[in-house]
This record gives C-alpha cells, sequence and structure tokens, in this order.
C-alpha cells in the first residue's frame, strides 16, 4: 500500500541515503570539546600514571561505546566509559613507551583524524547548529507542496484458479451474498482471511490488469466480469475512493532536518572545493571522483 506519505517518505529516504554515502568516512560525532578552563565544570575523574581523565573524556568515551551500551542506565553507561578511557590511557602510555608515536604511520594517522576533527567542525557550526525549526518546516511545506496528492482506492478481490469459478462467484454477489465471506470461503490468495481486504493504493502498485479494471469501479461496487492476471481470476470489489494525505510534521520533521543538512552540507563543499586546487593523479579515480562531483 502506498499513501501521499509513503510516497514523500521514499523520497526523503533515498535522499538520506545519499546523505549516508556522502559522510560515510566522516564519523560525525558532535561531542563536547575537552577543555580544562574550569575544574568545577570538567572535573578530574581518574588518573592513570599521573594522566588526568577528565568528565569530558567520559562524555566522549559514551558516544564512542557499542550501540548495546546505550541502552545501559546511566551510571553503568558512565563506567563502562570510564572503563573504556582507563583502558585507552593504559595502552597509550605503553605504546609511547614503545616510541609508536613516532611512526610515520602513527603521524599520518593523526594527521588525517586532525582534518576529520576539523571536517566535523565546520560542518556542526555552519550546517547543523544554524538549522531552525522554521527551517524544517519551510521545507516540509516545500515538500508537501511538489507532491501532489494522488488517489487511492481500498478493494478487496476474490482470486479463483479459472474463469469459470469467477463467473460463479459473481453469479453469487448478483443473488446478494455478501463478498467478504465468500473471499473468506473461496479465495486462494494469501488475503483469505481478511475477507479478501486488500487495504488502500494508488495506481502503480498493483498490475496493470488489475488496477486497469479496479480504478473504474465506483465505491461500493464490483466488476461484473472476472479479470485475469499472472496470478489467476480475481472477482474485485471497490470500497472507498479518496486523495492521499501528506505525512504529519511531526512524523518526518527527523528526516527533514537530515534533507536540510545534506543540502547545506553540499552547498558547503562545493563552495570549499572551489577555494582549493584539487589534483587527482590516479586516472581511474579522477574518473570516478570527477562522476561522483558532478551529482554532489
Amino acid at each position: 500500500m502506498v499513501t501521499r506519505k509513503s510516497f514523500i517518505m521514499k523520497g526523503l529516504s533515498m535522499r538520506l541515503s545519499q546523505l549516508a554515502a556522502t559522510l560515510l568516512l566522516t564519523s560525525i560525532a558532535f561531542l563536547p570539546v575537552q577543555g580544562h578552563a574550569a575544574d568545577e565544570a570538567d572535573p578530574v575523574v581518574a588518573t592513570v600514571a599521573g594522566v588526568e581523565i577528565r568528565a569530558s573524556e567520559l562524555t566522549m568515551a559514551e558516544g564512542d561505546l557499542d550501540p548495546q551500551f546505550a541502552r545501559l542506565p546511566d551510571g553503568q553507561r558512565r563506567v563502562a566509559a570510564l572503563a573504556a578511557v582507563i583502558d585507552i590511557k593504559t595502552l597509550a602510555r605503553k605504546a609511547e613507551a614503545e616510541k609508536l608515536d613516532e611512526t610515520e604511520d602513527f603521524k599520518k594517522l593523526m594527521a588525517f583524524q586532525r582534518d576529520r576533527a576539523l571536517h566535523n567542525a565546520i560542518f556542526k557550526s555552519t550546517v547543523v547548529d544554524p538549522v531552525s525549526d522554521a527551517d524544517i518546516k519551510a521545507r516540509y511545506d516545500k515538500e508537501i507542496a511538489a507532491t501532489p496528492p494522488e488517489e487511492e482506492i481500498s478493494a478487496r478481490h476474490i482470486l479463483l484458479k479459472t474463469e469459470e469459478e469467477a463467473k460463479a462467484v459473481i453469479a453469487e454477489l448478483d443473488a446478494g451474498k455478501d463478498f467478504a465471506e465468500l473471499a473468506k470461503e473461496k479465495s486462494t490468495g494469501p488475503s483469505a482471511a481478511q475477507g479478501g481486504d486488500l487495504g488502500f493504493f494508488t495506481k502503480g502498485r498493483m498490475v496493470p490488469e488489475f488496477e486497469a479494471v479496479a480504478f473504474t469501479l465506483k465505491a461500493g461496487e464490483y466488476a461484473k466480469e472476472p479479470v485475469k492476471t499472472q496470478f489467476g481470476w480475481h472477482v474485485i470489489k471497490v470500497g472507498e475512493r479518496r486523495e492521499t494525505a501528506p505525512p504529519v510534521f511531526e512524523e518526518v520533521a527527523d528526516q527533514i532536518r537530515q534533507l536540510v543538512m545534506r543540502e547545506r552540507y553540499g552547498e558547503l563543499i562545493r563552495a570549499a572545493r572551489g577555494e582549493v586546487k584539487i589534483d587527482v593523479l590516479d586516472p581511474d579515480l579522477k574518473t570516478a571522483y570527477d562522476a561522483i562531483s558532478q551529482q554532489q
């Protein structure tokens, strides 16, 4: 069943999947920046070999824990974060003792991590933080205006193996038999237990032969001739006809917010690329990168 709501939601989902692909390697996590300006605001909670662990580090660690830890109570999650930070600090001291921080691989990793952190910081300050509720509502209104309502119908059907059986059922309907009861008794389709109820659907959701007849019927009317499809022979009855309704704003606000952020991220990155010289030296990578860049 496709409604105007699900149609709009599908469009949002497609655009959000593009956002996920665009930001795949960024690992964006908008976490508090560790600061030592005031012990009262960011107290030391533990030390490892004399190195302080502050409350802000626990907050950052909580955001980086395995998703299963998100279900823990606050106290247990904080202890898990502390244990993780202690382990990190402990092994970091051991790695320093072995001079792993002086290797070229480590220095390259730190340079990349720094760039990524700066990327995330400007994304947050330029794209995320400025998005207001008014922006979200305006984008919602734009989406609704761009998606005019469609006609949708609710229908029941009785699926039979032969044309003769279907015509016999139509004869019983003509004699006053109840459609839903006949569907429960005689339909071979999966909706038989529900009296043949198919719910609401718009054009394009059913096989062409079926909907070509269904959308010509008035509310409460059943087809006087059986309809053949790849599944067998159908006797069709239409229940209601109506226009699809848009999704409620509150139901899609979060997705709209993500859409607005994706669009603003695109504007930000296109402008930033225009300010620097980019040379992709590998021919194959250049072709692929240029193709991706044109789509963004």
